[in-house]
């Protein structure tokens, strides 16, 4: 019985990972972090958004600058699908603005990474409450 609490326990901790990788702040909510959710959300959500803004989506390159699309990529995978329409050249980004804008969106994606890492430790120390968990008032 230990066991087989121990791999739910480790499943939980897996499935809390990959949704604060999919949807920033989405590892803390299923935590029932509701606030610190939301901040995460919007905060790295303004930061990629920013970077596009600035440097339009064709900063994310997976080809010509993929040190800073690994950084891009731990955002969210969404930023793939990006990938994948700017890779045929159609979204070129030069200058100043491009810069600007892969350094943005790259520190959006290391700042996801740094909130997974904490959803995940907050979950394995239960810091947080698993969804489906009555609250004791």
């Amino acid at each position: 019985m230990p066991k087989q609490s121990k791999i739910d326990h480790s499943l939980f901790l897996l499935i809390v990972a990959v949704l604060a990788w999919a949807v920033p702040g989405a590892g803390h909510f299923v935590i029932k972090e509701r606030k610190r959710a939301v901040i995460i959300f919007i905060t790295i959500t303004l930061t990629f958004l920013t970077g596009l803004y600035v440097g339009s989506v064709g900063v994310i390159d997976p080809v010509g600058a993929w040190p800073w699309y690994i950084g891009q990529m731990m955002t969210s995978p969404a930023v793939g699908m990006l990938g994948q329409i700017t890779k045929t050249g159609q979204y070129t980004s030069y200058g100043k603005p491009a810069d600007i804008g892969q350094i943005y969106t790259s520190i959006a994606g290391m700042l996801n990474l740094l909130c997974i890492v904490s959803a995940v430790y907050m979950a394995y120390t239960g810091r947080g409450e698993m969804i489906g968990e009555e609250e004791d008032v």
